[in-house]
C-alpha cells in the first residue's frame, strides 16, 4: 500500500508543474453537464496512445478502453470514432466512495476520446468539482484537487495550441 501511495506522490510531484500549466488553459466545465472538452492536436489513435502513455508513466492503473464506434458497428449503427478510457488510483478513488457510495457512478475516472463530424479529435471528462456537487461530497476537497490536477496534466499531453 505504501508503494502505491509513494507512486501517486511521485506522479503528482512530477505532474504538478504540468497540472498548473494545464489548469491555466483548461476551459471551464459546462454548467449543465460538468463536461470539460479538450481539443486534441493529434489523430484518434495518437491521442489515445499519448493519453495511455501518460497514464502509465504516472503509475496510474489503466482499466479499459471501450471502442464505442466498433460496438455500434456491430449493432449496425454508424458512429464517429469514439473510445472511452477508464483509469484511476484505487486508494484515491475509494476516498470519494467512502464519502458517498453513489459517487461510484463517476469512478474510476473516464476520458472520452472522440472525433467529431468535422474530423476534430476531442478528449472530454467530467469536472471533479461538478462530481463533488452532484454527490454532495464536501469533505474531500484535497482529493478532488489532486484528481483534477492529474487529469488536467494527462489531457495537456494532447491539447491543441
Amino acid at each position: 500500500m505504501f508503494k502505491l501511495f509513494a507512486k501517486l506522490g511521485a506522479a503528482l510531484g512530477l505532474s504538478a508543474g504540468l497540472a498548473f500549466a494545464a489548469f491555466a488553459q483548461t476551459p471551464s466545465p459546462d454548467p449543465q453537464s460538468g463536461l470539460i472538452k479538450v481539443r486534441s492536436a493529434y489523430s484518434m489513435d495518437e491521442t489515445i496512445a499519448r493519453i495511455r502513455k501518460d497514464i502509465a508513466d504516472k503509475g496510474i492503473m489503466f482499466f479499459s478502453a471501450v471502442d464505442q464506434a466498433q460496438l455500434a458497428a456491430g449493432a449496425g449503427i454508424k458512429l464517429n470514432p469514439s473510445t472511452l478510457l477508464s483509469f484511476g488510483n484505487p486508494p484515491l478513488g475509494a476516498q470519494f466512495l467512502t464519502s458517498n457510495p453513489f459517487s461510484g457512478l463517476d469512478w474510476p475516472v473516464r476520458v472520452l476520446v472522440l472525433q467529431d463530424d468535422s474530423g476534430a479529435v476531442w478528449a472530454a471528462y467530467t469536472d471533479f468539482g461538478w462530481i463533488a456537487k452532484r454527490h454532495g461530497i464536501r469533505d474531500r476537497e484535497q482529493q478532488f484537487a489532486t484528481a483534477s490536477g492529474v487529469v488536467q496534466s494527462i489531457t495537456s499531453t494532447i491539447r491543441a495550441q
